[in-house]
């Protein structure tokens, strides 16, 4: 069975790291490409960062770059979120996917796979 499991999620203070990690079963997800989206109270799901499946190209929501970054480790099917610097505005649920396109994804509707997501608090 096809599954996504999120972990890493919890309480930082501002201006902290955390480290997000996305479980993939099943071999399928081997050459899926990947993403981690976000969902705030009240507002709608939101790209964060994605990748492709060789790892060789990402992309990433502006309010992110230079603070969030994804890799992944095909060997162990898992994908990674660093999260440096975080905002009280990063707080939200942080859920994975999964997509079979060849080219990386930023919208929610390209991918198929979702997990049941991990909560990031910042605290100012």
């Amino acid at each position: 069975q096809a599954q996504l499991v999120e972990s890493g999620g919890g309480l930082v203070q501002a201006g902290g790291s955390l480290r997000l990690s996305c479980a993939a079963s099943g071999r399928i997800f081997t050459r899926y490409g990947k993403g981690w989206f976000r969902q705030a109270p009240g507002k709608e799901r939101e790209f964060v960062a994605g990748i492709t499946w060789s790892g060789g190209t990402t992309l990433y929501h502006d309010s992110v770059k230079g603070r969030f970054t994804i890799s992944r480790d095909n060997a162990k099917n898992m994908v990674y979120l660093q999260m440096n610097s975080l905002k009280p505005e990063d707080t939200a649920v942080y859920y994975c996917a999964a997509h079979r396109r060849t080219a990386v994804a930023g919208a929610p509707g390209e991918y198929e796979y979702w997990g049941q997501g991990t909560q990031v608090t910042v605290s100012s």
